[in-house]
């Protein structure tokens, strides 16, 4: 069994301003990292993200980045197995549409093939999937969606 996962949703903002939204730690932290995000988001760069529902900043290494294009990323999987750590690939794509919007998918791959594996994959499933969500109030409402949600 590979777990791996891929969502997406459409943002009805031009690439370039989503990718922004991603890319530029400043606009990460208004709707995703509640704790705070350090460092753009650069091929070769380990910047930190923080969460207030996963406390403590912790490390993202930047993989591959191409310009309005992918973001690959790395992180500890955070299995909660008694093993070894190890990390998962984290993909997002931006994909501009012909009616203006921005399609953004992200994958993540590389979890163990554990139970421990499995449940993690799932939450980080779920995790990417409220990112999508909250970028896209944030970008078209401007509305936090994470604000108080876990505090």
């Amino acid at each position: 069994m590979d777990l791996t996962f891929k969502v997406s949703a459409r943002i009805a903002k031009p690439v370039a301003e989503v990718f922004e939204a991603v890319a530029n730690p400043d606009e990460l932290s208004r709707y995703f990292t509640t704790g705070g995000a350090k460092g753009r988001l650069e091929t070769g760069a380990t910047v930190t993200w923080d969460f207030h529902d996963f406390p403590g900043a912790f490390p993202v290494w930047v993989v591959e980045v191409v310009p309005e294009k992918r973001i690959v990323l790395q992180w500890e999987a955070n299995d909660g197995a008694p093993t070894a750590s190890y990390r998962t690939t984290v993909t997002m794509t931006f994909e501009p549409l012909d009616d203006g919007r921005t399609l953004v998918s992200i994958s993540e791959e590389g979890w163990r093939e554990t139970e421990t594996g499995l449940k993690a994959s799932y939450g980080n499933c779920q995790g990417w999937m409220q990112m999508l969500c909250a970028l896209k109030a944030y970008k078209e409402y401007g509305i936090n969606l994470r604000e108080g949600m876990f505090k």
